[in-house]
């Protein structure tokens, strides 16, 4: 939308309480206004030019749990009001699993599970997926807590990724034909595909 002169104003402050904030917020420096407001702050500053589609790459992240339950419903809200379509980018599974119909995994460039949320959630096919989602902790429970989960080694450079699966020097499921094959997306039931030689459809005899 073109606006200009005294327009612009106005603009802004329709935009800030389009997402909760008051229209005077629009003249606030960002050191004053807390991680929550900024990132609504963003979140009108992406709506400004009336998308259909609104790509949130780490909306929750550095936020409390309160303030990351606020955003994400603000983005049902704005979804819902606007039938914008919402890619959310994330390493947080629990939170795709809550507020997404699809999951798309992705380890080094290379998508290596998609499909429904909950069942990607609930039982992951990919090792890296499952080690997603294993990395968030289970509330109350002292065994966790004194061991958490995680994924040894580093991620590869993607300028020199291995042969292979490039997940396989940090698998715990790697067998030999990992490091030599190319494995694409095979289904892996429940509406889910997966690029591993263990999922269930894979052509690939381990």
């Amino acid at each position: 939308k073109d606006v200009r002169g005294g327009a612009v104003s106005k603009r802004v402050g329709e935009l800030l309480e389009l997402v909760g904030l008051p229209a005077r917020r629009g003249r606030d420096y960002p050191h004053q206004l807390s991680g929550g407001q900024r990132q609504r702050v963003l979140i009108a500053l992406a709506l400004a030019c009336e998308p259909r589609l609104l790509i949130a790459d780490e909306p929750t992240t550095a936020l409390d749990v309160m303030v990351q339950a606020q955003v994400l419903r603000l983005l049902e809200e704005l979804q819902e009001q606007f039938g914008l379509a919402v890619i959310l980018i994330t390493h947080d599974l629990s939170t795709l699993a809550a507020v997404c119909r699809r999951l798309a995994v992705m380890y080094a460039g290379r998508l290596v599970e998609r499909g429904p949320s909950e069942a990607v959630f609930e039982d992951p096919v990919h090792p890296y997926t499952r080690g997603l989602a294993d990395a968030f902790p289970v509330i109350g429970d002292s065994a966790f807590r004194m061991n958490p989960s995680g994924l040894p080694g580093d991620p590869p450079d993607p300028r020199q990724l291995p042969p292979g699966c490039p997940f396989h020097p940090r698998c715990p499921a790697a067998i030999e034909i990992c490091s030599s094959t190319t494995v694409e997306l095979w289904p892996a039931g429940h509406g889910r595909s997966a690029a591993c030689v263990h999922a269930p459809g894979s052509p690939v005899t381990t």
